[in-house]
This record gives C-alpha cells, structure tokens and sequence, in this order.
C-alpha cells in the first residue's frame, strides 16, 4: 500500500485530521523519568496507545532521539505505532536535503532502519533532492518543506521570482510557489509527494492550495506557534494533517499525562472538524 493510500484510509478509519507529533524533551518528561533519556520510548509509546484511535499519522521527529544516543529507541517506537496502531502511518520528521548517494542512504535510514512511511525532506537542491528517495522507494511519502512558520523564512521563501513564473500577469511567483507547483507537479514522479506549509501564514496555504488543489498538506503551527485553526482549516479545504506535538505530549506534567493528551487529542481531532467547510 502507498503512503497515501495509507493515510487516507487511516483519517477515514478514524475520522480524523489530526497528526500528533513525537517530539519528546527529556527535561519535560513526567516524574519519576523527568531528564531520564533511556525513557524517551516509554514516554511516547504510551502517548501512542492512549491516541491511536484519534490520529491519521504519528510524526517522531529524529533529532530528539538522536541528540541523546536514542536511536535504537526511535527504531523501537515506530515498530511499537506500526504493531499497536496498524494502518496508522509514521512520518519521520528529518528535513534532509541532500543528492545522490547520500539522499539514498537518508532514504534507507528513514524507510528500512526506522521503518517509517513518509520523511520530510527540504527541496533546496532542487528535482535531485528527492529523486533518490522516489527511485528506491517509489510506494513511500515525501512531504516537502514549502512554507514553513518560522519568522525566519521571510529570508528566501517569500521572494518574488525575476521570471515571474506561469502567469506574471498575476503578479510574480514566489519561491514558495515555485516549489509547490514543481514538487506536485514534475517533480511528483511516484505519486507521493505532499508539502509542509505552516499553520501562521493561512493566506500562503490558500495560495499554495490552488496551485496544488490535490497535494496532502502537512501544516505544523497550531497551538504554540500561534496558528489560528479556522483559517487554516478554510486556507486548506480538504487533503491536510494538522500536527500538533506540545500541546498533546505536555498536556499533562504528572502520572495522568497519557489520559491529558488522549483527552487533548480528542479536542483537537474535533476542533478541526468543526472548522472545516461546510
């Protein structure tokens, strides 16, 4: 089965729109395991059982792992999603952007070592940055960083491009157009590839909507970094996972902390319900 086809079946099983990220911070973690890396597994697992029935993707986010030697932890967890939540897709969160043999090794990291479904990847360097993943393995999902949520991103992503793109007489393409309309268009050989578009500019999703009417949005941004959810819902109409991670993992501090997030993914999971058209 192909990622999308995954997914999709996934949010249907389980009417839900809602990806909860894995982001595990050992010095937020609940007592008695508060700063105990050797517990990132457990912490998580337990977030997973008490939500897999509310989500339509897990995201673990590697560098949380892999800053503190917990990698055979990550490996742990995504078989624990794929055998305690079947059907329900992993993606890795990694932004990797590299070329040629080095992106074939990040995809057999990602898809054979961690078993993971779909990986974030960044387009920087153009067609080659994602060739390599869909050339070894075509059935797995690519989201590719498009418009993220950080200030930061005003640098590169909004400017405006000097050919003007399709149809300057509607003004100059941005770059963050550009890469949607090549990463879901040319690009797209497999089939598979969805973009990454942050919850805090809803007026861009809108844009990148219509130049990408089918591609499944991944949209961090909600909740801490301020993304407001009924524009973004309306901004991306259909075809979108709305990811949360602190609100859901830190929804509790104490022992209870598995029934918190359970009780905030259920909010959340209805919340985006709520907001989407009629």
């Amino acid at each position: 089965m192909t990622f999308i086809d995954q997914w999709q079946q996934a949010a249907r099983r389980n009417a839900s729109s809602l990806c909860v990220g894995l982001d595990p911070e050992p010095e937020r973690l609940p007592a008695p395991w508060t700063h105990d890396t050797t517990r990132l597994y457990d912490f998580c697992a337990a977030i997973v059982d008490a939500t897999a029935d509310l989500v339509c993707a897990f995201k673990p986010q590697i560098a949380h792992f892999a800053a503190v030697g917990a990698e055979a932890q990550l490996e742990r967890l995504v078989a624990h999603i794929h055998r305690n939540a079947p059907g329900v897709p992993v993606i890795l969160d990694a932004k990797r952007g590299d070329i040629g043999s080095t992106a074939r090794h990040y995809a057999r990291e990602a898809f054979e070592r961690y078993g993971a479904d779909a990986l974030t990847v960044s387009p920087f360097m153009g067609s080659d940055s994602l060739d390599p993943y869909i050339d070894s393995h075509p059935d797995r999902g690519l989201f590719v960083l498009c418009r993220t949520s950080n200030p930061g991103s005003e640098d590169l992503q909004a400017l405006q491009l000097a050919d003007g793109g399709p149809h300057p007489h509607l003004g100059a393409e941005r770059l963050f157009e550009r890469v949607a309309r090549l990463a879901t268009g040319p690009w797209n050989r497999s089939g598979q590839i969805g973009l990454v578009t942050g919850a805090t500019r809803p007026d861009d999703i809108a844009r990148i909507r219509a130049i990408a009417p089918d591609a499944p949005l991944l949209i961090p941004g909600i909740g801490a970094q301020g993304g407001d959810l009924q524009a973004t819902v309306g901004a991306a109409r259909r075809r979108f996972l709305i990811n949360a991670s602190r609100s859901v993992l830190y929804a509790s501090a104490d022992a209870d902390y598995a029934s918190a997030a359970r009780t905030e993914a259920a909010r959340l999971r209805q919340a985006i319900a709520a907001a989407l058209p009629v």
